[in-house]
């Protein structure tokens, strides 16, 4: 695990409540943005005469020091909230609302667990199962198509309709030169009530 204290800021820095690493994906976007952002912060350092950025955190204040989490929310969370017409929440449910749009996105809930870093995945399912109200129907739906033809437009190769002779040399077993398949002769007593 990485250290929890930066001797630079001379403040703790906080671990995951588990206290255990872990490893969360980031989508193409975010990575370009953080590239992007990484890049012009070398290109300042270099302007500056500074050839390190390695130990500079992410997301910094303006005067490059570690956000302050309630600094933050007051000076840009909550006026970003308000700017964009949605009410206001806190900071913490934006966790929440990442694993909301995992789980809307089809994301399995053993993922969901580990992105989110929960020890169990009771936790995750307790928390987000509600998120799939209809997901069972929808399962419940799927089952039809096990048993239903499905419907298209056009059909893919049009049906051969069999006419009353092709059936009758079936029924009578022509194809097997009078006889059964099937030694049972109760079945084959069947037969000859039709």
């Amino acid at each position: 695990m990485q250290q929890n204290h930066d001797h630079r800021w001379a403040r703790d820095f906080m671990s995951p409540k588990n206290k255990k690493p872990r490893r969360v994906d980031m989508s193409r976007e975010l990575r370009k943005a953080l590239l992007e952002l990484r890049d012009q912060r070398l290109i300042d350092a270099f302007l500056k005469g500074k050839g390190n950025i390695t130990d500079d955190p992410v997301c910094s204040s303006e005067a490059g020091t570690p956000l302050e989490i309630n600094n933050f929310v007051v000076r840009v969370f909550e006026p970003l909230l308000e700017k964009a017409g949605l009410r206001r929440s806190r900071f913490h449910d934006l966790r929440h609302s990442h694993g909301s749009h995992l789980i809307h996105a089809g994301a399995s809930l053993a993922y969901v667990q580990r992105m989110m870093g929960h020890a169990s995945i009771q936790t995750t399912v307790d928390t987000y199962v509600h998120l799939l109200p209809g997901g069972d129907i929808d399962f419940s739906d799927r089952l039809d198509s096990l048993t239903s033809p499905q419907r298209n437009a056009t059909q893919a190769q049009p049906r051969k309709v069999e006419t009353e002779g092709e059936l009758a040399e079936v029924f009578e077993n022509q194809w097997l030169g009078g006889r059964d398949s099937n030694p049972d002769t109760q079945i084959q007593s069947l037969q000859s009530y039709r």
